[in-house]
């Protein structure tokens, strides 16, 4: 059974998030998901070139986020997110019903808290804290939702 495609988002501490793709409603099913991050965790994003980018220029004009693309057949210029790619799949096996409510949640915790060796073994949970609580208030004053809407 195949499963319905899944956007992964990766802040660069590794942080995962995600949100469901139906084909149609790509648009809008990213621009929900930058929308609902706290705005100074969402300045820039970096995409591959899959067809369900084809509306960057738009979500560049709902979200305010600058939006670029790697190279054709450079899938080492987003690594970060290939590799937080290759993690996710290790839970999204066979008919694993990932879209499911309870299903997506657990899995990103899962992600969330794995130790990186980037991070010096530290979890991307733990290391994203960190930045937020180095934050300068100001930031965290006019941020749209906080940290917790990523977990």
């Amino acid at each position: 059974m195949r499963q319905p495609p899944l956007g992964t988002l990766v802040e660069r501490s590794r942080l995962l998030s995600c949100c469901p793709i139906p084909a149609p409603a790509a648009l809008q099913a990213f621009s929900d998901k930058l929308l609902s991050i706290a705005q100074p965790m969402r300045q820039s994003l970096t995409y591959d070139r899959g067809k369900e980018m084809a509306c960057h220029r738009q979500l560049s004009e709902r979200t305010g986020i600058a939006v670029y693309f790697c190279d054709p057949h450079s899938p080492w210029q987003r690594g970060t997110n290939e590799n937080t790619n290759g993690l996710v799949r290790q839970y999204r096996q066979g008919t694993d019903p990932w879209l499911q409510s309870g299903a997506t949640r657990c899995h990103r915790r899962r992600v969330n808290n794995r130790p990186r060796k980037t991070l010096g073994w530290a979890r991307p949970l733990r290391s994203i804290a960190l930045i937020w609580e180095n934050w300068p208030m100001t930031h965290r004053l006019s941020s749209k939702l906080p940290l917790c809407t990523w977990i």
